[in-house]
């Protein structure tokens, strides 16, 4: 059985990036048990030995204040916890010492074997700090103390030999923590620790004199934290990144698109005609493609999001939207949530466990799904490309990147909205605080940008990509079979061909078409028809949305094997060509300009994913909430889809 290593420390300390730089892509994401909170750990190899590392949420203090970091004490405070740890190892900004100390010495205490990593050497270097090793081992003996810098990985070979070091640093007697509930105690033994701290820094640190403190950067601070410029600064960042995501993202997609369209015609000329062909290239490869192709903009989106995590510019989002925020009875902490939303807005709602005010967390949980997440991209753009125009607007911007852009915006600005609302309805005497370090700022390291990415990638490959092939499974088997006597009813009433090339070829595709109409999916797709029609859809449409209950991403899968049994496989048309082509009866195409917005206004408000559902269940501990998120954003989806439709027909 490995060992289990666990990494503890303060937010901003460089924890991940130590993390990241130990276990490189051999780690993954889970949960911890009994809990949501995203539990990162991986395997760890020095020659032919191997260890398990697990990286803790960061936390100031080992006694909670939020549910993020009680995972941290209910771990360490329970030696039978599945992921208690053998050694730990906390991770300390050397540039901040006494702030950082205080998580070390209630750690300490416990008696675990325990390696002190003095991280961020380099700022500590430049502030003129100076740490004495063998002062420090004085007052806390039995400690393994190492150096580094996981940017630039100096210390980490060091590090490893003293983590696989099976008699370094031995086990001691260890104190007994408080309880949860005692919070005069905590406060009266964190006032006992951190003065204990400050004699003991005196005689390990030495401050150099005539050294700089102030970092030269502090001028980027006066701009992009100022009570006005730092707001537009950020909406700049943001309208430049989705530009770049739609923009770059466009070349990559339209090859995988044509790829995977002369995959289908090679397969359906080379293989023999049947059922397990029909599959195939109507059912499975569909849905494949319809995963892959949205790749580029998943990794663009996620590779984006981590140099503004990298860079330190995400905590000074964080600081300068605490007082936008608050009016709507949030806090600069809901940033964090309502950004990661915009990856996924499962981790958004789990975020929000850092939040120590219930009516400011309940309210960020309500309104994460309104932030439009990575699973929307397939459908904004497949819907953007097939109704707005590739122009550009005023000679620079594109105004596919524009609706973009503005899609996320409506789905930002309702967020505030709905929380203005909730902010009145719900209520409580809960005090609310905003305590933020600002880290220094900081070029980003290439290989945790790299790791996000593939990490990120490969959670929406193999799990957007089991449930999207899955359905479109499913509804090739529903689209393909349907009752026979129906089947044949409609076939009498079809003009039979005529001796020329043309009509033959018109009463084949009416054929499929009839088929299609009398499938399994097409009887389920007329009932709900009358349903859906007031918004411009039909009952393909129809399909797609239900489907899509599960995933979101699940419509453009649905959309694909849907056209794709219909066409039979015979054709070298990119979905896209086909969407394009629909017609009415009345022979108006399908996806008009009033269509394709409605959809779009429905896909921000609608929350169309199961698992969220389960989450905001999970997290509120009630399925009061889920069901009034899920039935509110449901409402407000159709009546903005309706008006939508109505203003631009």
């Amino acid at each position: 059985m490995r060992l289990k290593i666990a990494l503890v420390g303060n937010p901003n300390t460089g924890k991940s990036s130590l993390f990241n730089a130990l276990t490189g892509l051999k780690q993954h994401v889970g949960n911890f048990p009994g809990v949501t909170v995203d539990k990162k750990s991986g395997v760890l190899k020095l020659a032919s030995k191997e260890v398990e590392l697990i990286d803790l949420p960061g936390t100031y203090s080992i006694y909670p204040r939020s549910k993020d970091e009680e995972v941290v004490y209910d771990i360490l405070n329970n030696p039978q916890h599945p992921d208690y740890p053998d050694k730990i190892c906390v991770i300390v900004d050397t540039s901040n010492l006494e702030r950082n100390l205080l998580l070390f010495t209630q750690v300490y205490d416990l008696g675990l074997p325990t390696i002190l990593v003095l991280n961020m050497s380099d700022v500590a270097h430049r502030k003129g700090i100076r740490f004495n090793e063998e002062a420090f081992l004085k007052e806390y003996p039995e400690v393994t103390i190492i150096a580094t810098n996981a940017r630039i990985g100096m210390g980490l070979d060091r590090l490893k030999t003293a983590i696989f070091n099976p008699s370094i640093p031995p086990k001691r007697s260890h104190k007994e923590l408080l309880p949860k509930e005692e919070t005069k105690q905590q406060v009266t033994d964190t006032e006992k620790r951190y003065s204990t701290i400050k004699e003991v820094l005196q005689k390990v640190v030495v401050q150099e004199k005539n050294n700089k403190v102030t970092p030269r950067t502090s001028w980027i601070d006066r701009l992009v934290v100022h009570p006005f410029f730092g707001y537009g600064i950020f909406l700049v960042v943001l309208f430049v990144l989705f530009q770049l995501i739609f923009s770059l993202a466009s070349y990559p997609m339209d090859w995988i698109d044509g790829f995977f369209g002369s995959i289908a015609t090679y397969f359906t000329e080379l293989l023999p005609k049947g059922l397990l062909t029909d599959l195939f290239v109507q059912g499975i490869l569909p849905g494949i493609g319809g995963v892959v192709i949205f790749l580029p903009q998943i990794c663009l989106l996620f590779f984006f999001i981590s140099l503004l995590e990298e860079t330190g510019y995400m905590a000074r989002v964080v600081f300068i939207m605490d007082r936008l925020m608050r009016p709507f009875g949030l806090n600069g902490k809901s940033v964090v949530p309502l950004i990661s939303s915009a990856a996924c807005a499962i981790p958004g709602i789990m975020s929000s466990r850092t939040i120590t005010n219930w009516k400011e967390r309940l309210i960020t949980i309500m309104v994460a799904p309104l932030i439009s997440c990575s699973a929307r991209i397939p459908v904004f753009t497949l819907l953007i490309a097939l109704v707005i125009p590739s122009k550009k607007v005023l000679s620079i911007f594109n105004l596919q990147g524009i609706t973009f852009f503005g899609l996320y915006a409506l789905g930002l600005v309702s967020a505030l909205i709905f929380s203005l609302l909730l902010k009145r309805i719900i209520s409580t005497n809960e005090p609310s605080v905003l305590l933020l370090e600002l880290p220094v700022y900081k070029l980003p390291r290439w290989k945790n940008v790299g790791i996000n990415v593939v990490e990120k990638a490969r959670v929406f490959l193999v799990g957007a990509g089991k449930i999207i092939i899955a359905i479109s499974i499913v509804l090739w088997a529903l689209g393909t079979f349907g009752p026979e006597n129906r089947r044949k009813d409609a076939f009498s009433k079809i003009t039979p061909p005529q001796n020329n090339a043309l009509a033959k070829s018109n009463y084949e595709k009416e054929v499929r078409a009839v088929n299609y109409e009398n499938s399994y999916i097409g009887i389920l797709g007329k009932s709900i028809e009358p349903i859906i029609t007031p918004l411009g859809y039909d009952w393909k449409i129809g399909i797609s949305l239900l489907t899509s209950f599960a995933a979101r991403e699940v419509f453009v899968g649905s959309m694909a094997t849907i056209y794709s049994v219909e066409d039979d496989g015979s054709t070298q048309q990119t979905l896209m060509q086909k969407l394009k082509s629909e017609k009415r009866k009345d022979g108006h195409p399908v996806y008009s300009l009033a269509t394709g917005l409605s959809l779009m206004v429905f896909y921000v408000y609608a929350m169309q994913c199961m698992a969220t559902f389960a989450v905001v269940k999970r997290e509120t501990n009630s399925w009061k909430w889920p069901f009034i998120q899920l039935f509110a954003l449901g409402g407000i989806a159709y009546l903005t889809s309706w008006v939508t439709y109505l203003l631009f027909s």
